[in-house]
C-alpha cells in the first residue's frame, strides 16, 4: 500500500521514509538528567522524535479512582499521576535538549491547562492519546492550533473515530480539500498493556486511510520489537511509535511494556528494511520466518472493532462526565461541579464529553457521589 504523507516542519513522512517515535512518557521521573540519558539512548537507537506528557493528575481522573500494583505495591493512580506533575520549565528544557539533537519535539497534553500550556512552548507538533479522543473540548482546543496532529484510535469505535475526525478537520483545514490533508496522522493502536500482536488487524490501516483521506499509523504496545512495527509499514504506516526505556526494570508507569536501547534499534532496523521493501516481500518474509498463521493473525481482516484485549476497557478508559463532588438531589448543575474525565476502575462512565454544554443548567434527581459518571437518568431532561 502506497501511505498518504504526513507533513512536520516542511518534512514528508510515508510508508517509504517512517517517522519513528521514541515515548518516553514519564519514565524520566522528572529527573532532567535521566531525561538527558533517554534522549541520548533513543537517539542512538535511531528515533527521529522524543515524546513527552505533560501530566496533571486532576485533568486525567478523580481521586477516587481506584489503585494501580506497582513494584512496591499497591497504590491509587490518583496519586501516582500526582507524583508524574512536572513544571512547565521541564518541558521547555526538554524541548531544547531534544531539537539540539536535531529531533522532533514532540508532547501529549491531557487537558486544556496542559494544552495550552505545550502550545506556549512553540511545539512543531502535537500528539492526542487515545483516552482523549472523545474528549471533545480539548480536540477543539487542539485543532485551533492548526498543528500537525497525531490522534491514537485505541479503544474506540469507527463512529468515535469519525467525530473526532469531523472537529479535528474542520478546526484545522478551513477551506482546504479533505484530497489535501497533510496535517493529521491517524495512528492506530490497541488500548492494552502489553498488547497481543494478534489484536493489531494491520490491514485496517488501508481501510482508515482510506475512510479518512489522511496518513496513518501505529502506536505499538506490543512487546515484539519487529513484527508489529515492520509488517505495520509493509501496510502503509507512516509514523510508528514506540515506548522506550533504559530498562524495563525500572519504575516507570510504562517500562514493563517499553523496549531498551537494543531492541528500540532492532525495531528501528526492521522498519527501515520494510519501508524498502515490497509490501509482499515483508509478509513472505516474516510469514517464512515467524510462522505463517501468526503473520496471517497479525494482518487481520481489516474490519474496525474493538481487540479481544481492549474490550473491557471501552467506556472506562475513554472520556466521560464526572462529578468533582457529590451533588445533592435538586442542586443545579453548573459548570464548576464536573469535569471530563477517565473512569478507569473503580467508578462508573458518565455522559458525553460532547454533552458539557447540555448539563449545564439542569437539575440532579438523585444525589450523585462524588467521582461517579453523571448518568442521564441522574438529571432532569429539561433545563430548571
Amino acid at each position: 500500500m502506497k501511505s498518504k504523507e504526513f507533513v512536520i516542519d516542511g518534512k514528508t513522512y510515508s510508508s517509504g521514509q517512517v517517522l519513528v517515535i521514541a515515548e518516553l512518557g514519564t519514565s524520566h521521573s522528572g529527573d532532567p538528567v535521566k531525561a538527558r540519558e533517554l534522549i541520548d539512548a533513543a537517539s542512538e537507537a535511531g528515533a527521529d522524535c522524543i515524546k513527552f506528557q505533560i501530566v496533571y493528575a486532576n485533568e486525567i481522573l478523580h481521586p477516587n479512582t481506584g489503585e494501580v500494583a506497582l513494584p512496591g505495591g499497591k497504590i491509587r493512580l490518583y496519586d501516582r499521576f500526582k507524583a508524574l506533575e512536572q513544571p512547565l520549565s521541564f518541558f521547555a528544557e526538554m524541548k531544547e535538549m531534544v531539537e539540539k539533537k536535531g529531533l522532533i519535539f514532540l508532547c501529549t497534553p491531557f487537558g486544556l491547562k496542559s494544552a495550552r500550556e505545550l502550545y506556549s512552548l512553540n511545539p512543531k507538533c502535537i500528539k492526542i492519546a487515545s483516552p482523549e479522543l472523545n474528549f471533545t473540548a480539548l480536540l477543539r482546543e487542539i485543532a485551533s492550533y492548526k498543528l500537525p496532529t497525531l490522534l491514537s484510535s485505541g479503544v474506540s469505535s469507527l463512529s468515535d473515530i469519525g467525530e473526532a475526525m469531523e472537529i479535528l478537520g474542520e478546526g484545522q483545514n478551513e477551506g482546504q480539500n479533505i484530497e489535501e490533508r497533510q496535517n493529521i496522522c491517524l495512528l492506530h493502536c490497541v488500548t492494552a498493556y502489553p498488547a497481543p500482536e494478534t489484536d493489531y488487524n494491520l490491514r485496517l490501516l488501508e481501510n482508515l486511510s482510506s475512510i479518512f483521506s489522511i496518513s496513518v499509523g501505529i502506536s505499538d504496545h506490543s512487546l515484539d520489537p519487529c513484527l508489529v512495527p515492520a509488517l505495520g509499514t509493509a501496510m502503509g504506516a507512516s509514523v510508528i511509535e514506540k515506548h522506550f526505556c533504559l530498562s524495563r526494570k525500572e519504575g516507570g508507569l510504562d517500562d514493563p511494556i517499553a523496549l531498551e536501547p537494543a531492541a528500540f534499534a532492532q525495531m528501528v532496523a526492521a522498519i527501515r528494511r520494510a519501508s524498502k521493501t515490497p509490501p509482499k516481500e515483508v509478509i513472505e518474509g516474516y510469514s517464512s520466518e515467524r510462522g505463517k498463521d501468526l503473520v496471517k493473525n497479525i494482518l487481520g481482516d481489516g474490519e474496525k472493532c474493538l481487540a479481544p484485549s481492549e474490550t473491557a476497557n471501552y467506556g472506562r478508559t475513554n472520556r466521560s462526565i464526572h462529578a468533582l463532588r457529590q451533588i445533592e438531589k435538586g442542586e443545579l448543575i453548573e459548570r464548576d461541579m464536573f469535569a471530563c474525565l477517565r473512569t478507569e476502575k473503580n467508578l462508573r462512565p458518565g455522559l458525553s464529553p460532547s454533552l458539557e454544554e447540555w448539563l449545564i443548567g439542569r437539575l440532579a434527581k438523585d444525589t450523585i457521589p462524588g467521582g461517579e459518571g453523571i448518568r442521564r437518568e441522574d438529571v432532569a431532561e429539561t433545563q430548571a
